[in-house]
């Protein structure tokens, strides 16, 4: 099983950050954190990176839900979405599958609300 969805997408890596955000929205979550990849290294390790965000996407009911199910689950969250470009300048966009990431939780309250963020983060993904 692959823990991600992801999709190739035209346009600029700046585009595909504007629009998975707006997607997000649409489903109902929105961005917490903005991690930028690229510039940590850079300042940490003086390393050269290829642009790469991680945005930290969360859905409030669904969050509220999984906390209440499972008291260790903040340790899961938020939902990661990445956004990255390649040396030959495409641009993907992959979303965690939290059906994947839950497999270890036997909780089937938690497993219900991970079907339900999959479909979303399904929809998000396939709307690029």
């Amino acid at each position: 099983m692959s823990y991600v969805f992801s999709k190739t997408v035209a346009g600029s890596f700046d585009q595909a950050i504007a629009r998975v955000t707006e997607e997000l929205g649409n489903e109902g979550f929105g961005v917490l954190t903005e991690i930028d990849v690229q510039a940590t290294l850079k300042k940490k390790l003086d390393v050269d990176f290829r642009k790469y965000r991680i945005l930290g996407a969360c859905n409030p009911s669904f969050a509220h839900r999984a906390l209440q199910a499972e008291a260790h689950i903040g340790v899961m969250l938020p939902c990661n979405v990445i956004v990255q470009e390649y040396e030959d300048g495409r641009v993907e966009v992959a979303a965690v599958d939290p059906i994947a990431t839950m497999q270890a939780i036997d909780n089937s309250d938690l497993a219900d609300i991970a079907i339900q963020v999959q479909a979303k983060l399904k929809k998000v993904i396939d709307n690029m």
